[in-house]
């Protein structure tokens, strides 16, 4: 992806798995063959595998910066973490914060984690490995979660501590985190900053997770939406009734869908997710009575 400009802001891609392709039914329980053969022409072998069908997906953070303050939002599933459930995820070892690096940032130069939700490939890089104890990645950061998301979790947490939530992932990259006093809980609607070139809001997206929220970004006449685990693959575009499998509502998660897609559709805004491939940034159009996305080469 190449840099995106939001009025003074700057927002660029930081990879950790730039390609993972899913089962279609694991990703979409009620994804059908005919969805995906009317969609070949505009997604290509990079969105959808030729062969099987599987959907392909991108693992990322967004690092925005303005001459103030630098921020990543979600960060991913991160490195040595057992997730035997999703071998895809398990005990990674990526160069993820050499990619960082790369950008021109180092872990101890971040001010703000934004969190989109609390699910595992969301928040894994919120925390190392550092002689056998998990610390936060991101030591002088604020870690901004939803109150609400965090107090669903950790009740479960609490009433089976023994039953790993979330893969494991409320242990090894949440709580930490919380123990470090470096969380601070919002609410879906918390607003970060509110200047003219460099305007950065939480807003409520339910359906995906309790408490889920989408990041806007706004500054002077620009505009760009982070929608997080709102929408998962282009295909949702032309087929927003495609429903993941972790949506815990999904008739609240398509009407978030819809009321994303209509806000953006036809408009100079960008829509950032959190698990398009690359190029990944693009932004919605209509296209008869559905949408598709046009990504931004």
């Amino acid at each position: 992806m190449r840099q995106v400009k939001i009025g003074n802001m700057r927002v660029d891609l930081v990879s950790e798995i730039p390609a993972l392709a899913f089962e279609k039914n694991w990703l979409f329980a009620n994804v059908t063959d005919a969805v995906i053969a009317e969609n070949r022409s505009w997604l290509d072998h990079r969105y959808i595998e030729p062969e099987t069908g599987r959907f392909i997906l991108s693992h990322h953070s967004y690092l925005v910066r303005t001459p103030r303050w630098t921020a990543i939002v979600d960060t991913c599933c991160g490195n040595h973490k057992p997730r035997p459930r999703v071998p895809a995820w398990n005990n990674l070892d990526q160069p993820y914060l050499e990619n960082l690096q790369a950008l021109g940032v180092a872990p101890e130069q971040v001010d703000f984690v934004m969190c989109t939700h609390l699910h595992v490939d969301h928040v894994g890089w919120n925390t190392r490995l550092l002689d056998g104890r998990w610390v936060p990645t991101f030591p002088n950061a604020r870690y901004l979660m939803g109150r609400e998301e965090y107090r669903h979790f950790e009740a479960a947490h609490n009433s089976a501590p023994k039953n790993p939530v979330n893969h494991g992932s409320f242990e090894d990259s949440v709580l930490p985190v919380v123990a470090a006093g470096l969380a601070e809980f919002v609410e879906t609607d918390h607003r970060l900053f509110s200047d003219r070139d460099a305007a950065l809001r939480f807003a409520p997206a339910p359906g995906h997770t309790a408490g889920n929220m989408q990041i806007h970004l706004t500054g002077g006449h620009d505009r760009a939406v982070m929608s997080g685990d709102v929408i998962h693959h282009p295909i949702q575009c032309a087929a927003p009734w495609l429903s993941n499998a972790a949506d815990v509502d999904p008739a609240a998660a398509l009407a978030t869908r819809m009321a994303l897609l209509e806000e953006l559709a036809d408009t100079p805004s960008y829509l950032l997710t959190g698990h398009f491939p690359a190029p990944t940034a693009g932004r919605v159009i209509r296209h008869g009575d559905a949408y598709r996305f046009r990504f931004e080469d």
